[in-house]
C-alpha cells in the first residue's frame, strides 16, 4: 500500500529484452526520460538532463510489450518506483528501476493502432466468424484479411 507510483513520460532507449520463465513471462527496457524547458535567452525549447530507468513488466503486460515496444518509441509508464543502491567492487551504484502496471504509447506524438489480445481456452475451439452479407465473396475474403491481424512471433 505505501509504495511510490510514479508516471514517466519518454522514449524507448533499449529493445525491449522478452523472456518466458516459469513464474511466467517477463520483459524489461529502458526509458529514457528528458525534461525540456523554455529558455529565454535563446527563446526556444532547450533539453534538460536525461534520466534513464529500467522498466520491467510481467505477465501480460511483457507479452504486449515485447510485441510492440521498439527503439526510440514515446511511451508513458505508470508503476512502481524502486530505488536501489548497492556496492559493487568498493564503489556505490543507484538504479531506478520502475515495476510496470501499464505502459502505452504516447499519443501526443504519435499515432497508434491497438489490437486486443486474447487468451484462448484450453481445449477449445476457436469461435465461428460471421461472414459479412454486404460484400460480395471476392470483396469478404480481402476485408476478412485486412480486419484480422496476423499474430505476432515474440522471439
Amino acid at each position: 500500500m505505501n509504495e511510490t507510483m510514479v508516471c514517466a513520460v519518454g522514449n524507448v532507449a533499449t529493445q525491449p529484452v522478452y523472456r518466458e520463465l516459469a513464474s511466467g513471462a517477463s520483459a524489461r527496457f529502458r526509458l529514457a526520460v528528458t525534461s525540456r524547458y523554455w529558455d529565454r535567452e535563446k527563446n526556444a525549447w532547450t533539453d534538460g538532463h536525461t534520466n534513464f530507468f529500467t522498466v520491467w513488466a510481467n505477465r501480460q503486460l511483457a507479452t504486449n510489450a515485447g510485441a510492440s515496444l521498439s527503439v526510440g518509441d514515446p511511451v508513458v509508464v505508470h508503476g512502481r518506483l524502486k530505488v536501489r543502491t548497492e556496492a559493487r567492487e568498493a564503489q556505490s551504484w543507484t538504479s531506478a528501476d520502475i515495476d510496470a502496471v501499464a505502459i502505452g504509447h504516447d499519443l501526443a506524438r504519435g499515432t497508434s493502432a491497438f489490437r486486443r489480445t486474447t487468451r484462448p481456452e484450453a481445449g477449445a475451439a476457436p469461435p465461428p466468424t460471421e461472414p459479412n452479407w454486404e460484400t460480395t465473396a471476392g470483396d469478404s475474403a480481402v476485408q476478412a484479411s485486412q480486419q484480422r491481424p496476423e499474430p505476432v512471433a515474440v522471439t
